[in-house]
């Protein structure tokens, strides 16, 4: 993953990830946001629909096989599933295409994101990190709607749905190109907890229950591409387009067993933008921040993993 050459952009995006250490504290070793989480391994089967919908290789072939990270929100590696703090959830997928070649999907259990720029974004961390937004939030309506929209604990990570941020732009074989969000919905069906069943959780249910869970047999997730209209914004997060549009079925994942916790794993730095033939960039301008912001804080990461193991050594 290359960074972007656009030193405006780098420089926001250390901008926020020092805004992201100012709000979280410096965790070395861990993710600035979604810091919790467990990963998972399993295949990717293509839908009958993808390859009207895109060339990219991983729906050409019988199957893929893929890593999955599920998460908790914040940069706390700590916190406790059953917090309210903890949502939205996480769900990145890495499709293994070939030895150090993957393409990558990043969700949340939110539908859209409270900004459409990451200059944006980052004032909404400042005025989040003064303990009153309310200022912010009344200039910025997106953001007031993303922060009051619903947000329960699910009862498993895998009785979740979760959305993709950032549109793509899907091309098939033929050359036609369409703008599409992913969907990912939960075959085990979406279960949410009310307040008094998340507080009689443990501090790590979530991540207790999916152990068992897989312990039962695989986990599966159906992969969802809501297609856009023509006309529909393609490039501003915050706007959601309406339900009527329709779902391509993209394909299903299978999770059959926990990722071990070795090296090869933790430094896997999930990627925003596809970077496949036949799914590109929108111009939503969140994508090469986004990407930007994943590299350094997975660089710095890795580089504490190592000293770790260094000084262990």
């Amino acid at each position: 993953m290359p960074l972007p050459s656009d030193e405006r952009i780098l420089k926001l995006a250390d901008d926020l990830l020092a805004e992201l250490d100012t709000i979280f504290g410096l965790h070395p070793g861990y993710r600035p946001a979604h810091a919790k989480g467990i990963m998972l391994s399993g295949t990717f089967t293509p839908g009958k629909e993808a390859v009207s919908l895109t060339r990219a290789p991983h729906v050409m072939r019988d199957s893929t096989p893929l890593t999955v990270r599920f998460s908790s929100g914040t940069g706390l590696p700590a916190i406790p599933d059953n917090a309210p703090e903890a949502n939205p959830r996480g769900l990145a997928i890495r499709f293994h295409l070939a030895d150090h070649v993957h393409t990558d999907i990043v969700s949340h259990s939110t539908d859209g994101f409270p900004t459409r720029t990451g200059q944006e974004f980052l004032d909404f961390l400042r005025a989040a990190a003064t303990g009153d937004p309310s200022a912010f939030l009344a200039t910025h309506p997106a953001a007031l709607a993303f922060v009051q929209s619903p947000k329960p604990s699910p009862a498993s990570f895998a009785t979740e749905s979760y959305f993709g941020v950032t549109a793509f732009r899907f091309i098939n074989q033929q050359g036609r190109a369409r703008f599409g969000r992913y969907r990912i919905v939960p075959q085990a069906g979406v279960e949410h907890l009310d307040d008094a069943a998340v507080k009689a959780r443990g501090e790590n249910y979530l991540l207790e229950e999916l152990v068992r869970r897989i312990g039962t047999g695989p986990i599966r997730f159906d992969i969802h591409v809501q297609i856009a209209n023509d006309g529909d914004v393609a490039d501003d997060a915050t706007i959601h387009w309406p339900e009527d549009r329709p779902l391509a079925h993209f394909g299903t994942i299978a999770l059959s067993a926990i990722a071990p916790e070795d090296e090869e794993h933790r430094r896997i730095i999930f990627d925003p933008i596809p970077r496949v033939d036949g799914i590109e960039p929108s111009n939503d301008p969140l994508l090469e921040l986004r990407a930007a912001v994943y590299l350094l804080s997975g660089r710095r990461r890795r580089t504490a993993t190592q000293e770790r193991i260094t000084q262990t050594v």
